[in-house]
Order: structure tokens, then sequence, then C-alpha cells
């Protein structure tokens, strides 16, 4: 057998290419059902029934359970999900990656899609050029398709032709024939081939090949398939290494889940695939899976409709084998998930810190591959960010009525600009995220929101700046020597007052974003005026000595700024609200804030 290193650059290519099918197919499906993802995480909190469901729809629109389970790792970092809850969304996603699986096994043999992939694409790729977005995520998701079972064709095509080479045949029987040992090995090696290339739906797609050409058994390529379920792991376990405790232990339970999974099914393996040859070969009559490699052991020519059954009856009966595996192991381990969680504590130690540094909560280990998820979990962030902001606003208020050169100044003094260090610190980390996730594949209308969302922070630094320059204020006006009337400090307290609940509006428009009203954003436009009204007031008045005006109109003009930050936030929550009003909807949203101008773009 003449197999060259051009053979095997073309087989790595093909498996490449199939990857990338599923990459572009799943950004596809992400991007037309982007806030319906969202939508889909709000459900997580309610019970672990609903959180198996939203772990198996999840993990089957972006088809790959090592990415959904990574979001769940990282939102357990946040303490945004219980670990209970985030171990019913990994049972539920390790269901979900089958999904891949019956693609490949109903289209792969079925049909013959050569025939109907390059017509797919002509309509698809025109799709890309309309000026519909939706129209163009499907067109990429059609894309993805084709890729996908291009890729699968030319994994085919590529693969070294064994029954050209006796020798090698002998070598792989040398393998199978060990029994009990044959199962164990076999395991390993889909173990071993899913962790380097993470992903265990091209674990499959490798697997079907090889089975469907007769080379290994149906039980052998179950026992690769249980080895991928195994090894799917490795990518939330990195994911939690930069996390904390309980992030670790929700990867691990994934881990676990699946590793408990593949021993009870190895101890009763071959009943086990004996039951699933019977479901497919009886139960639904589509053929025995082990016909196809008796029928290449025999030496037998198989007529090309027989041939095609077969290998519809193992592709099936290996997509059946890995889903009721997941199946039984989800109705099993669901009604442990207490004694489960007890273990993982018992396993992963969490070291309690009474005052930790500057860390993020949501943004951990890098970007996950649904990038629509990326912008939920930098949203989450952002809440967090602005949450900061408000009790540095707190701080302020208190900062004013507290006697300037007293240890208790000097202490608050000194969290307000360790939170200003941390607000300078959040801008930049969370820019950074956004920035990666824009070089994603997004929808238009996400690319609005990341966009308002890096604008968003950028206010938000600066409200912290202004509370910094408040507190500063005071530093000098007791260096200066200047003293505030109690008219003085009733105004301030007024304006830090009227700002506070401008903040307070805006977090709870920030909190809930796809849920904004026009009433909401109204709501903060009429404390902006407010805000303004009464900078206005103080300025005319002039009730003060000239020495302290010169710091109480620095105070007043400060705070006025933050209420201006705080709606030029409103004014990017209300591009966001705009953006995703539907052309053609009959919905329509004036402008708002008439006082509203275009903002200069970095």
């Amino acid at each position: 057998m003449d197999y060259g290193l051009i053979n095997v650059l073309a087989l790595l290519g093909s498996v490449c290419l199939f990857l990338y099918g599923m990459k572009i197919m799943s950004e596809g499906l992400q991007k037309s059902a982007g806030k319906r993802l969202r939508s889909i995480l709000a459900w997580m909190t309610k019970n672990r029934f609903l959180a198996v469901v939203t772990g198996v729809i999840i993990t089957a629109l972006i088809q790959s359970s090592s990415a959904s389970v990574s979001m769940v790792v990282s939102f357990v970092n946040a303490g945004l999900m219980p670990l209970e809850q985030s171990l019913a969304v990994s049972f539920g996603a390790a269901l979900g990656t089958t999904f891949t699986e019956w693609i490949i096994a109903i289209f792969g043999f079925k049909v013959k899609l050569s025939a109907f992939l390059l017509p797919l694409l002509a309509f698809a790729v025109p799709m890309l050029f309309m000026k519909r977005s939706n129209y163009k995520n499907i067109g990429e998701l059609l894309i993805g398709f084709v890729f996908l079972f291009m890729g699968l064709d030319a994994i085919s095509a590529n693969v070294p032709d064994l029954s050209k080479s006796p020798e090698v045949f002998a070598s792989l029987q040398q393998y199978t024939s060990m029994g009990f040992l044959s199962i164990l090995f076999f395991t390993l090696v889909g173990w071993i081939v899913t962790m380097v290339i993470q992903s265990s739906a091209a674990t499959f797609a490798i697997v079907l090949i090889m089975a469907a050409k007769g080379w290994i058994s149906f039980d052998i390529a179950c026992a690769m398939v249980l080895g991928a379920s195994i090894g799917t792991s490795i990518t939330p376990l990195l994911a939690s290494l930069g996390g904390n405790a309980e992030a670790k232990k929700a990867a691990l339970g994934h881990a676990l889940f699946n590793l408990f999974g593949a021993v009870w099914v190895l101890i009763i393996f071959h009943p086990f695939v004996s039951m699933v040859t019977w479901v497919v070969k009886d139960l639904f009559h589509l053929g025995d899976p082990m016909a196809l490699y008796n029928s290449v052991k025999a030496g037998a020519n198989v007529e090309e409709g027989t041939l095609m059954q077969e290998q519809v009856a193992m592709s099936i009966g290996m997509t059946m084998f890995h889903t009721i595996f997941k199946l039984c192991n989800l109705l099993i381990m669901i009604w442990f998930t207490s004694l489960y969680t007890k273990l993982l504590n018992i396993l992963v130690k969490s070291r309690k810190k009474e005052d930790e540094e500057f860390q993020l909560k949501y943004i951990q280990g890098g970007l996950m591959s649904a990038s629509e998820l990326n912008i939920a979990q930098a949203e989450r962030e952002i809440v967090v960010f602005a949450e900061r902001v408000e009790r540095m606003l707190g701080m302020v208020k208190n900062l004013v009525h507290t006697k300037t050169g007293t240890p208790e100044f000097n202490k608050i003094f000194s969290r307000i600009e360790k939170y200003e260090d941390i607000t300078d610190r959040m801008e930049f980390e969370i820019g950074s995220y956004l920035n990666k996730v824009l070089d994603g594949r997004l929808s238009s209308k996400a690319k609005i929101r990341v966009a308002s969302l890096l604008s968003i922070i950028s206010e938000l630094e600066s409200v912290g700046d202004s509370c910094n320059n408040i507190a500063k204020a005071l530093v000098r006006k007791e260096e200066a020597d200047a003293h505030f009337n109690e008219y003085n400090y009733a105004n301030i307290d007024v304006m830090l007052k009227l700002v506070s609940e401008g903040m307070t509006n805006m977090l709870a428009v920030l909190s809930d974003l796809d849920n904004v009203t026009p009433e909401d954003l109204m709501r903060n436009y009429n404390k902006e005026r407010e805000i303004n009204n009464f900078r206005n007031q103080c300025r005319t008045e002039k009730k003060y000595p000239y020495k302290a005006g010169i710091f109480y109109m620095d105070i007043v003009c400060e705070a006025e700024k933050v209420g201006d930050f705080i709606v030029n936030v409103i004014d990017d929550i209300e591009d966001i609200m705009r953006s995703n009003v539907a052309p053609g909807s009959g919905i329509t949203i004036g402008e708002l804030n008439p006082e509203k101008t275009a903002k200069p773009t970095a």
C-alpha cells in the first residue's frame, strides 16, 4: 500500500474541513438564535430538570458539549449558578452532543449527498450577500452543513485502503481479538484521539468511516465512541484552571459523569451492545449493525444496495449506542445530584479569602466557541462593573460628611482610590474581551450590541473617575482651609441623591437589557434633566463664600458629569433596544433623548 506524506496531509485536511464545517454551521445557528440562546440561559436557575433540558438545547444548538460545559463552568465560577444546578446542565449537555452524530448517521449513508452538496452551495453563498441578516445567517448555516459532509466524504476518500494491505489488516486484527482487553484498548484510543482534537463529533466521524469500510467491528466502534465521551471532558477541565474552587468542581463533575458512565457500561459492555443491536435490528428493523464487518471479514462481495443498508444499520447502531448510554447515565445520575455535589466538595476543597483582590467574576478562561454566549457573559460582568461604581458613589456620599484628616476619612478615601483603580482595570479587561468577541463571527445585531457595550464600559469608568475627583476636591478644600456652610452641604446632598437615583435607575435597565421599555429609558432621561436643572440652580444662587464656592461648584459640576455619563449609558442601551426591532415589524422607537448627539468614535 503506497500511502505517503501527501496522503497523510490530505487526511488531516479532510478532518479539518469537517471541523470547520461544524464550526460554521454552529455559528450560523448561534446568530439565528442569539437572543433566544440568552433567554434559554434564564431557565437554568429554576430546577434541575429544566437545567437538563437547557443543557440539551444549548449543546444541540452550538454542537459542542465542551463549549456549553465551559460556559457552565464560567457561570459557576461567577456564583451565577449553584454547583448542583450546573451539574444538571452538564448532564443535559452530554446527551445534547449526540445531536450532531444523528445528523451524520441519518444523512451520511442513507442519502447520497454528494449530488446535492454543490447545488446547495449555489443557493447558500448568494444568501451571504443579501441585506437581511437572517438570510445571511441561514446561508452560513447551509455552507457549514455542506462543508461538514464534504469533510466526511473527504475523510472516507483519504483514509488508507486497508483491504489492499493484508499485513495492516493482520496488525489490526491483533488488537481486535484480545477479548475484553480489546474493548479497553479501543476505549483508550477513542479517549486519546478526542483529547487531541477536542471534538467527540470528529472522533465519531473517523470511527464511523472505519466501521463503514468494515475495518473494525461494531463493538470495537462502540468502545471508541465510549472513549470519546470521556475525552471530551478535557476542554472544560482546562477552562476551569483559571477559576475558583466551584468552577473546578463543575468541570470535574462533568468529567466524572462521563467517567462513571463509561465504567458501568464497560462492566456490562457485551450485554449492552447486544441490547442496542436488538433495538436497531429487531425493534426498528434497520438491519444488523454487525453484518458489514462480518461480510468484509468473510471476504464476501456485497451488492451496492446491500452495502448501503449495512452501512446505515451500522451508523445508526453506533449513534443509538451513544444516545442510549448517555440517556441511561442521565436518568441514573439526575437523582443523585445532591450526593454527587457532596462528593465534589470532598474532592475539591474551597479556599476562603476574606478580602479578595480584583478579579473578574463572569469572564474566565478566555472565549468560548459560542460567540453569542460570550456577549451574555460580558453583559453580566458589566452589571458587576456598574454595581461597583454605584458602591463607589455611596462612599463619596459618606465622605462628604466625614471630617477630613480623621482615620475614618482616610479609610474611605483609600477605598475610593482602590475602587478607581479597579474601574480602570475592569474597563481594560472587559474591553479586551469584547474586542476578541468582535473578532469572532457575529450577527449584525450582535456587533451593534458589542459596540454599545464597549461604549458603556467607557462611561462607567468615567463615573469612577468623577467619584475620585469629588473625593480629591474634598481633600483640596481642607488643605485650602475652606469651609462649607449648611446650605452648601444640603445642596451637595441633594445633587448626590439625584445622581444616586439616576445610577439606580440605570443599573435596573442594564441588568435586564432584553426587556427594556421606552418608559424605562424615559425615566432615566427625566432624572438627567432634574440633575441639570439643579446644577443650574446651584450656579445662579451663589450662597457661599468665594473660597469655599470654588470647591463647592467643583463638586456640584463633577456630580452633574456623573449624570451625563449615566445618561450616555442609557443612550447606548437605547441603541441596543433599537437594533432589536425587526425591520417591517411596524414597531418604531423615537428619539427619546432630544439632547442626544453622536459620540466620537475611538
